[in-house]
């Protein structure tokens, strides 16, 4: 009995801790018995052997949450940090505005995305209003109700920061933009135009406003012709033709849109074929465009514009303005640049493989950051003399080929200039440098050949596409962490190779859209292919729903569209 008791206590022992004890049965000869042994050799790790790095992710966007999707190794110990905590499919926020979509249908809580995740990630609601890149920490602050406590404060140390933040309205700095415009940049944004249009609809009709006052607020002027400005300007007008003149016919006649842009044309980043197919259909539809109109002051109830041309001013009553003409970098962005020396700079900027540059643990991406590109011609004579291999001071044909592959890989300027025009692969290139059909190359007719082709360096747009490929690039690095080695994040060099682990991120355009409507797209594809007209309207629904976050964003966003095709768009203020 009583060893039984011993050996049970062994094994309990060794039930409750496996990993300090192990037990060994050694069976001797001598004495006939079984002696029992315990071995510590297996000593649990230490408390820095098991740590993970702690990665901190600001914001829930396109880039942040691609960034969490894809990331699949567990390596990492994962917290999340955002004023809001939803994920907002921003592509549809003009849907939203006049009811097409419902402002839920495009959002999806950003637990439900992390709860799907193998391992745990968590996540905080709260808005990080100071970066520390010395001491490796942020600061941040909730944004919860007073009676909840308010705007309580705590801070987080991190061993990575991912920056994806996104950033702001850019303003200019015109006089009254800040108090007097709408912006469309959140779900919030999209709420509050929904509501105004409403209001002035409902306000036009009362019984003693003027004709003067009706034609005012009935009224809507658009500052910005790019994408959003000209996909909310269509949804205005089809929500405005074919919803609120059936419910509000007295004033349907005095509505105006108009839409103002600084440069010559609407649309510059698309094809020239869909930026004048644009202008000429809003003016079938009755939306007055001015071009070369900058905005110089918006009042309570007036817009003052200056044509660029003539110098002209223009005076625009208005009832409500939309203000649309790209991002600024958000304060708190601006801040942690000072620190980092980019305070001279515009936007934050990355290295292409998104670190942050003069920080190795903070990497940036989507709209708050920019990929600072090098020319060539920085590094004309170290990529000579590297490809030079007998030092003869020349190159062959062979080796200018070898090292223009190494080129494209760094510097995609390189690439999109051989892809444009009559240049389509390296002979030509090194034709069209010396004009003779030499076997070797000297470092003035490398210069030559490669001297126009920093002009083609330019910053990727801010758009969702972007984002989302930066985040899921960088995810895909994180989840390299154990096949790489000791800095698997980034671009480390290989020793004696100049080259890094990790190729540079590289964009990869799949088209974009310009909803203009009355169930009218314009679409321009990959390959310099443009199709405008309904089929695009198709192509752009399946597209749309293909991307949205989550199965349940998809049937409601699907489930939205079929009620606007059968009942009509909904015009409560709700």
């Amino acid at each position: 009995m009583r060893g039984f008791n011993y050996y049970e206590r062994i094994h309990r022992a060794f039930h409750d801790h496996p990993t300090v004890f192990k037990l060994l049965l050694v069976s001797t000869l001598s004495g006939g018995g079984v002696a029992v042994a315990f071995s510590d050799s297996n000593q649990p790790k230490t408390s820095d052997e098991f740590k993970k790095k702690k990665v901190i992710v600001l914001g829930t966007g396109w880039a942040g949450v691609s960034f969490l999707k894809n990331l699949k190794s567990s390596s990492y110990d994962v917290h999340v940090v955002s004023p809001r905590n939803y994920f907002a499919f921003t592509p549809l926020l003009p849907s939203v505005t006049n009811g097409t979509v419902e402002a839920r249908s495009i959002v999806e809580p950003v637990r439900n995305i992390v709860n799907k995740k193998p391992f745990k990630v968590d996540f905080r609601e709260a808005e990080c209003y100071k970066i520390d890149p010395e001491k490796r920490k942020i600061y941040c602050r909730s944004k919860h109700n007073k009676n909840l406590g308010g705007d309580e404060e705590f801070t987080m140390d991190y061993d990575l920061l991912v920056v994806a933040m996104g950033a702001s309205s850019n303003t200019f700095n015109t006089p009254g933009v800040e108090e007097h415009a709408f912006f469309l940049k959140e779900i919030e944004d999209a709420q509050r135009i929904r509501r105004n249009i409403v209001d002035c609809y409902e306000r036009a009709s009362l019984p003693n406003i003027s004709e003067e006052e009706k034609k005012r607020i009935m009224h809507f002027v658009v500052v910005g012709g790019g994408p959003t400005g000209v996909e909310y300007a269509a949804e205005l007008h089809d929500f405005a033709s074919q919803d609120m003149a059936r419910l509000y016919p007295s004033v349907k006649n005095y509505l105006k849109i108009t839409l103002l842009e600084a440069g010559d044309h609407i649309l510059n980043m698309f094809d020239a074929r869909i930026t004048k197919f644009a202008r000429s259909k809003f003016q079938r539809d009755g939306i007055d465009v001015k071009t070369g109109a900058m905005v110089t002051k918006i009042s309570e109830k007036e817009v003052s514009a200056k044509d660029i041309k003539t110098g002209q001013n223009l005076s625009l009553p208005y009832g409500m303005v939309l203000w649309s003409t790209g991002v600024a970098t958000r304060p708190v962005v601006q801040e942690f640049m000072k620190q980092i020396g980019q305070g001279n700079r515009r936007v934050l900027a990355t290295d292409e493989w998104l670190r942050v540059e003069g920080c190795d643990d903070i990497y940036a991406l989507g709209d708050c950051a920019t990929i600072n590109q090098r020319s060539v011609m920085e590094d004309i004579a170290a990529i000579f003399s590297r490809a030079d291999k007998n030092k003869n001071g020349l190159l062959d044909v062979q080796e200018f080929k070898e090292v223009i592959g190494d080129i494209c890989n760094r510097y995609p300027q390189v690439n999109i200039y051989l892809q444009k025009g009559k240049l389509k692969s390296f002979d030509d290139l090194v034709a069209n440098a010396q004009g003779t059909n030499k076997k070797e190359i000297d470092i003035e007719t490398f210069k030559k050949a490669l001297s126009e082709v920093d002009s083609q360096m330019k910053n990727l747009p801010a758009t969702a596409q972007v984002a989302a490929q930066q985040g899921a690039y960088l995810a895909n690095c994180f989840n390299r962490m154990e096949e790489c080695g000791k800095y698997p994040e980034g671009p480390v060099r290989v020793r004696g190779t100049g080259h890094h682990r990790f190729e540079p991120f590289r964009y990869k355009h799949f088209g974009q859209f310009a909803p203009l409507g009355g169930e009218q797209t314009a679409a321009q594809l990959p390959g310099d292919m443009v199709n405008i007209g309904y089929s695009s309207q198709w192509l752009w629904y399946s597209v749309y729903a293909s991307k949205l976050v989550s199965w349940r964003t998809r049937y409601l966003v699907v489930g939205d569209w079929t009620r606007r095709f059968i009942f009509g768009r909904d015009s409560s203020k709700i």
